[in-house]
């Protein structure tokens, strides 16, 4: 991979980040299904946003891959790990910001009795969407843990930020601990947020990368 693939990758991350503050920034707080139901516009706006950040991000991840080495176990995993995570955050996206709302349109003026017989229908959709909130989270942390290792120890990347890298691990083994919900609204704006912030540094250094 040359110079010019690795800037590319790097501009990848960072386009990826970006949309992902977007979505963040704009994601509904949740409510009842009647709140739900009247800004059903911005789920789905702010989920294909986030659905559409993916290419971006696989893009960039592959250029840190091929950066930190493809000969290496560790870096590889963690392309593993973050495709999944990718995975799990397209499904995640498609069912909470597209099926959901497509679902409940068909019942926007349904009486109240209506609604309380879909409720479960509605029940078991959030906890499906939950599952792959705990999927991607997983994934995400280990395949930063596991780059973090690699730029520890090859030192292809600055060290530092594989110190940022583990500490961010950390910080997400808190969040569990503490039982602060990655499925929540607080709890994805405290994990979005660091993982962001480490993603940045790393699209500004492959940016910047000469051979």
């Amino acid at each position: 991979m040359n110079y010019i693939t690795y800037k590319k990758a790097g501009i990848s991350l960072i386009v990826f980040t970006v949309l992902l503050v977007f979505t963040m920034m704009h994601h509904p707080s949740g409510g009842n299904i009647q709140h739900l139901s009247d800004i059903t516009t911005m789920i789905v706006i702010t989920h294909s946003v986030a659905i559409l950040s993916l290419p971006f991000g696989w893009i960039g991840f592959w250029g840190l891959t091929r950066k930190m080495g493809t000969d290496s176990f560790g870096s590889v995993l963690a392309f593993a790990m973050i495709s999944l995570g990718l995975v799990a955050v397209l499904l995640a996206g498609a069912t909470n910001g597209l099926v959901f709302p497509i679902f409940l349109q068909h019942y926007k003026d349904a009486s109240p009795e209506t609604m309380a017989a879909i409720d479960p229908i509605l029940r078991y959709s959030l906890a499906f969407n939950h599952a792959f909130d705990y999927v991607y989270t997983v994934a995400i942390g280990l395949a930063v843990l596991c780059w973090s290792i690699e730029m520890l120890r090859t030192r292809k990347l600055p060290v530092w930020i594989g110190w940022i890298g583990i500490a961010l691990v950390v910080f997400i083994v808190a969040l569990f601990i503490f039982g602060v919900g990655v499925n929540s609204l607080h709890g994805l704006r405290l994990f979005g947020t660091g993982l962001v912030l480490w993603l940045l540094v790393i699209g500004g250094v492959l940016v910047r990368d000469r051979p």
